[in-house]
């Protein structure tokens, strides 16, 4: 395990993470520290754990709204792929039918041909 030093609200904290993580720890260290920086300026210092919970809070429900956001997504594009593969069947049996007439155009013209006494192919 590796260790780093992250600080949240100017006090520092060690934590532990698996190998190549260090990066991403400090990151989110700095994510929740910037939180923590807004709400210290707007409620003023209410002490460590309440800005922390509350900062957690606000992240937590900014992670929510963005997975529901995700999940709307998710549902439009399986809307679209369905509209799409719904698309690709009309257009699969309007060619069928138009492949359809244009053999039986074809038998006619070939009827037609052998009644006129022309040569059939």
């Amino acid at each position: 395990m590796a260790q780093v030093v992250v600080r949240v609200n100017d006090r520092p904290y060690t934590m532990e993470c698996g190998p190549g993580q260090e990066q991403h720890l400090l990151e989110l260290a700095q994510l929740l520290d910037s939180e923590v920086s807004r709400l210290k300026r707007q409620v003023g210092q209410v002490g460590d754990i309440r800005l922390l919970l509350m900062a957690g809070l606000t992240i937590a429900d900014k992670l929510a709204d963005a997975l529901r956001h995700i999940e709307a997504l998710e549902d439009e594009i399986g809307g679209l792929r369905d509209a799409r593969m719904a698309a690709i069947e009309r257009n699969r049996q309007q060619d069928d039918r138009v492949a359809e007439r244009l053999n039986s155009a074809a038998a006619r013209l070939e009827d037609l041909s052998r009644e006129l006494g022309g040569p059939a192919e």
